[in-house]
């Protein structure tokens, strides 16, 4: 069965190639909803074309959301999931256009996530010619995943409640399959002192930006690489003018923890905060975003899984624990054992230098395609899942 996938995305890797050329050339920032329209609209169709199934778009606040439910279930076995929106800008193409030598593919998203929403929908195809069967699947692809999926988490966590596996076509980590995640929280902090003139009565007033720079120094402080807890200021603001003493500071702080009783512990340092005189006042907003994706028994077994296809087209699949959330990390907090990273092998998300190896989405198309095709099967062998 894996070599015939496998065949079947060499022998369409021309075609493969060209829808990807074709959504990365249409730029999705998270923030514009035109572009998100303009964007899930191709992909609906392709899907439409590729899966033979129908597509239901959920129009909400920020953007669309596409649910594809493929196969004969009322309740589908797999879900997997995707997001079309990217950081980029819109004329961050017209800077930086999509190219592709026959082996690596550069432009804006291809990397986080075009590519992998390309080879989700091919293997899906795949396995309706190659193999003749409509899987048990269900694809779900949001517009606000690099927002914190603000609006679509509800969808998400609804979908994964009634599926048994949940695959998530983001990128690898160099080539890696990604069995954990850490969770990520975001918080805002904002400080209120007392204006004065800097040099004609500096001590009347209470310095907002004086008490936001020991703030900063605690927060960083509860950084502890043992325990795999990173606190990070990220953004700041403050003051009016250079001769005044600042009444308001303003920061947004990143937290990333590897459990939940670490996420627990953290979010009550930071919503503790106090000011350490008289005439300043802290406000903290902001939770745990998105709640860590551990490595389960049932993921292992996964990634067992995924080995043993892999093998079977000559790729050697390992694993990985990363940093970054994604939406995966709202299934594994409901108990559903996840298996993220099935997306392009490349690297450079965020970041300029971002590309994909064109040499090995056929491989991980087909590698998505026999997992759906597993995962979805009436009965999972004893040795998968």
């Amino acid at each position: 069965m894996m070599n015939e996938l496998l065949q079947y995305m060499q022998a369409h890797l021309d075609e493969i190639r060209a829808d990807l050329s074709r959504l990365v050339e249409l730029e999705s920032p998270s923030d514009d909803p035109h572009a998100l329209e303009r964007c899930s609209a191709f992909i609906a169709d392709r899907a439409r074309e590729l899966t033979g199934s129908p597509v239901r778009t959920i129009h909400q606040e920020n953007g669309p959301h596409l649910d594809i439910l493929i196969g004969q279930h009322d309740v589908p076995r797999v879900l997997v999931l995707g997001h079309f929106d990217t950081v980029w800008p819109i004329g961050t193409l017209a800077e930086r256009p999509y190219s592709d030598d026959g082996h690596i593919a550069r432009g804006p998203g291809v990397f986080d996530m075009k590519a992998g929403l390309i080879q989700g929908l091919w293997a899906v195809q795949a396995l309706r010619v190659v193999l003749k069967q409509s899987p048990s699947v269900r694809l779900l692809f949001n517009s606000d995943e690099e927002i914190q999926s603000v609006h679509s988490r509800p969808l998400i966590e609804a979908a994964a409640r009634e599926v048994r596996t949940v695959l998530v076509l983001e990128p690898s980590l160099d080539g890696a399959l990604k069995t954990a995640r850490k969770g990520v929280g975001r918080f805002q902090i904002s400080i209120r002192g007392r204006a004065a003139h800097a040099g004609v009565d500096p001590q009347t007033g209470r310095s907002a930006i004086a008490e936001l720079a020991r703030v900063i120094e605690y927060l960083h402080s509860l950084t502890d690489p043992n325990l795999g807890t990173v606190v990070n200021v990220g953004v700041v603001s403050g003051g009016t003018r250079a001769n005044v003493i600042a009444a308001e500071a303003h920061a947004i702080v990143d937290v990333r923890v590897v459990n939940l009783a670490e996420a627990d512990r953290i979010s009550r340092l930071v919503l503790a905060l106090h000011p350490s005189r008289d005439g300043i006042a802290i406000d903290v907003t902001g939770q745990i975003t998105r709640p860590p994706m551990q490595r389960t028994p049932d993921v292992g077994k996964l990634f067992v899984l995924a080995q043993q296809l892999g093998q079977r087209i000559g790729c050697d699949i390992t694993e990985a624990a990363t940093g970054g959330g994604s939406d995966g990390n709202f299934c594994a907090a409901l108990g559903i054992p996840v298996l993220d990273g099935l997306g392009a092998v490349g690297g450079g998300a965020h970041s300029i230098d971002e590309y994909v190896s064109i040499d090995c989405m056929p491989s991980r198309a087909a590698l998505t395609a026999g997992l759906i095709a597993a995962c979805s099967a009436e009965k999972i062998a004893d040795d998968a899942l």
